[in-house]
């Protein structure tokens, strides 16, 4: 993972955001890297993941999602 200054892309939040801010947001970062950064802070910085740190970044909240 990588801390980086947010920069112009198309950041996206769930479906299932309840619009009260407690969430992140999503975007590609470039052709294989996805962003993530809290929805409060647009501004602020965003961590990036690399194939692999994706999908475990996924199955875990997945799993924290359903403990």
């Amino acid at each position: 993972m990588t801390r980086h200054q947010s920069r112009d892309t198309a950041w996206r939040t769930s479906s299932y955001s309840g619009g009260n801010g407690d969430c992140v947001a999503v975007a590609r970062y470039s052709e294989s890297d996805r962003a993530v950064r809290d929805s409060k802070d647009l501004a602020g910085p965003m961590v990036t993941f690399g194939v692999t740190g994706w999908a475990a970044f996924i199955d875990w909240t997945k799993n924290a999602a359903s403990a």
